[in-house]
């Protein structure tokens, strides 16, 4: 594993969100309602703080029962109203009654982890969307979460009391590759080996700053019993599933290579049909998707892959779960060796999935390509049957093309050979008749005969082929 060090965190990506935030919050009219949401560690909080101001009032609620949440909020108001707090407030109505009542200009209030609220009054939602209905609030709104079947309840459930009244709605996603070059400051190989160990989460890259090194940062934080991310799994489902020992359990086969729903039922002794809405939520929540063969309609395939799409749930499932006894013997060197041993196999289905991303709706080779996914399955080639699989294949938008890439994470390739190898498979392929195929490999290192055509680097990928 090379190994980089990397300066300051700095606040990177993220402008769209910051222009989408100013743009609503900044127009003149009735008081704007904005959600903001996405899984723990993506920086909600950070850029909200980063667009509200000193005249704005940003509260963290916690899992305290309602009347302390209560006296909270009117504490933290207080600071921009002054006695604001020396009333009680019985309920949260009379709270933002009150608040709208002092407010004699235009400020933000946000509410950070608003789902810790509703749990302590499910009524608040109601209480809002009387408040926002009247248009009677002088003052913006923005709540924030971190449970995303919460948060997506009051987004996109029709039967939510605040369902169609937000002005504007960001869900974070991790943060691209691309960006996070900028903040390592290494080269492209670099960045995608550290990506595909803390993927593109925020929180995740200020921990591993803490360390001098990736494998120092893995040794303390993740295969250490007293490192910060060595329960992180147990953090981040406490705020969608009330048990979580499906969730894991699920995550450890998949990430183990119990990949088909027949063998994943097998191993649990459940019904297939017992698990395909535990599966369903992971896939909605982004820790796994599952994949079909290229062509074949999710709904109607029967030979499709169950994955696990996020990075470091990948890393701790892979390496973690099926050495806790080791590591909490404290034989870290054992488990640190095992990383290393395997640690090129395991980025090379990162890659993988880094290039099929890239390909997706990007012009590279005279061509825009439609979403890149994998195929595998059996053809005829020299009157035999064989099994084969490819890594990227994606169709051209004007439908004329189909692009058929490998991608390879190993040293000394020779092109002009993969390209032979991609050729033959190519042209058996059941779904390639009447298209021009256009070959690519994705390759670690420049080839050894010194071709470039039609060849990309990790920079090439990382930058997505800008």
């Amino acid at each position: 594993m090379p190994d980089i060090i990397y300066d300051s965190m700095r606040f990177v990506d993220r402008e769209n969100e910051i222009l989408r935030l100013k743009h609503v919050l900044g127009k003149d009219g009735h008081a704007k309602f904005v959600i903001v949401y996405g899984r723990r560690r993506l920086g909600k909080s950070t850029l909200i703080r980063h667009v509200i101001d000193d005249q704005d009032v940003y509260f963290m609620a916690d899992q305290t029962e309602q009347s302390q949440q209560l006296a909270l909020m009117a504490k933290t108001i207080g600071t921009r109203f002054p006695d604001f707090d020396k009333v009680f407030y019985p309920d949260w109505d009379s709270l933002f009654s009150s608040l709208a009542h002092r407010a004699k200009e235009r400020f933000t209030l946000c509410i950070d982890e608003f789902p810790y609220l509703v749990k302590s009054c499910p009524s608040l939602p109601s209480v809002l969307q009387r408040h926002i209905d009247s248009h009677q609030l002088p003052f913006n709104l923005i709540i924030c979460g971190s449970s995303q079947q919460m948060m997506q309840g009051f987004v996109l459930d029709a039967a939510s009391p605040l369902y169609g009244r937000a002005d504007a709605i960001l869900k974070l996603e991790p943060i691209p590759v691309r960006f996070l070059q900028e903040v390592l400051g290494g080269n492209a190989i670099q960045t995608i080996e550290e990506s595909a160990v803390w993927g593109g989460v925020p929180r995740y890259w200020e921990i591993r700053e803490q360390s001098s090194s990736l494998t120092e940062a893995i040794t303390q934080h993740i295969i250490d019993p007293n490192g910060i991310l060595y329960d992180e799994p147990s953090r981040l489902f406490i705020d969608d599933f009330q048990h979580t020992t499906q969730s894991a359990a699920l995550l450890s086969l998949i990430g183990n290579g119990v990949n088909r729903l027949s063998e994943i039922a097998g191993r649990m002794q459940k019904n297939a049909t017992d698990l395909s809405g535990p599966l369903a939520k992971l896939i909605n929540l982004g820790y796994i998707e599952r994949e079909t063969p290229f062509g074949e309609s999710p709904r109607n395939s029967k030979r499709s892959y169950y994955q696990i799409c996020d990075p470091f749930m990948r890393m701790y499932y892979r390496y973690v779960v099926p050495n806790r006894s080791l590591i909490n013997l404290r034989r870290h060197n054992i488990v640190a060796q095992t990383i290393s041993d395997t640690f090129s196999d395991f980025v090379a289905l990162h890659w993988e999935r880094l290039c099929r991303n890239a390909v997706s709706g990007n012009r590279l080779l005279d061509s825009t390509w439609g979403m890149a996914s994998r195929w595998w399955g059996t053809v005829i080639e020299n009157n035999e049957k064989k099994t084969i699989e490819l890594d990227v294949v994606a169709e051209s938008t004007d439908k004329r093309k189909m692009l058929i890439g490998e991608c390879k994470w190993t040293e000394g390739e020779n092109a002009m050979l993969l390209f032979r190898e991609l050729e033959t498979k190519a042209k058996s392929l059941p779904f390639v008749k009447g298209k021009e195929i256009v070959l690519a490999l994705f390759l670690k290192h420049p080839s050894l005969d010194g071709t470039t055509s039609q060849v990309f680097l990790p920079q090439d990928v990382v930058n997505d082929f800008q």
